[in-house]
């Protein structure tokens, strides 16, 4: 089977000899009308993916700062419909792969055929949903691959190889690859079963591997004997937004390593 548009992002970042960069940017943060400034100023800056992340009420693997910007979100009338319109609007304005990042139930409500049809429409290259478990998936999966769009995979510390290998029989774009149990939120160093994660997921999936939850700075990654392909980053870049700063500013400290 041929690479799908986000392992192709990722292998281009390693061919050139780095990580593949994917930030995370909650829809609508730090307010509706920047954040479709911020999404292209990321791209600009040198993202290879972005994931948007899509609202929802009741965030319970987010951390604080993702939690808070999904609430802001929510509060000025960010939806999934809102979302959709807006990366319609701009298809083909973004070299970065677009993945779609959220919660269940705002897709359900949405329509899975309806989302799925809009999504490839606008220009989404994937989706990731943390609450869909593997055994469940299939339809949804089924769906988006004959619109050649990914449902990517989130194991961690506690994912055991058996079910990682259940996973990357039917995984394509890239895996995530969670660097601690719990929420989401920047950390001041990675926990030391980082590496032993990152060599189990090698091990079981041939697509590339992308570590997330708690990177703020390339500094973590100088312990890694072997670094991730793709490094996602979130919450230190909405806290760097919300303090005022801007996504080009932050993206200097992955891109001029």
């Amino acid at each position: 089977m041929s690479a799908s548009r986000l392992e192709r992002r990722i292998r281009e970042a390693q061919a050139a000899g780095r990580p593949a960069l994917i930030p995370f940017l909650t829809a609508g943060f730090p307010t509706k009308e920047r954040f479709w400034d911020e999404l292209e100023a990321l791209d600009a800056a040198g993202a290879d993916i972005i994931e948007v992340g899509v609202p929802f009420s009741d965030p319970v693997a987010d951390g604080p700062v993702v939690a808070a910007a999904s609430q802001r979100a929510l509060e000025s009338g960010v939806t999934l419909r809102w979302i959709m319109d807006g990366l319609a609007a701009r298809k083909g304005r973004l070299r970065a792969g677009l993945v779609l990042m959220g919660y269940l139930n705002p897709f359900m409500q949405y329509g899975f055929e309806r989302f799925v049809s809009d999504a490839a429409d606008a220009g989404v290259a994937g989706c990731i949903i943390p609450d869909l478990p593997l055994d469940e998936d299939a339809d949804l999966r089924a769906l988006l691959a004959a619109r050649d769009m990914d449902l990517i995979a989130l194991v961690g510390p506690n994912t055991g190889e058996g079910r990682m290998r259940e996973y990357a029989a039917v995984a394509s774009g890239y895996v995530y690859v969670v660097s601690v149990m719990g929420t989401t939120g920047v950390r001041d160093g990675l926990p030391v079963e980082v590496a032993d994660t990152l060599a189990r997921a090698r091990q079981c999936f041939s697509i590339p591997v992308a570590l997330g939850f708690g990177i703020s700075r390339p500094a973590q990654l100088e312990g890694l004997s072997h670094p991730p392909d793709a490094v996602i980053f979130g919450s230190a870049l909405l806290r760097h937004l919300d303090a005022g700063g801007d996504a080009a500013s932050f993206m200097k400290a992955w891109t001029e390593r």
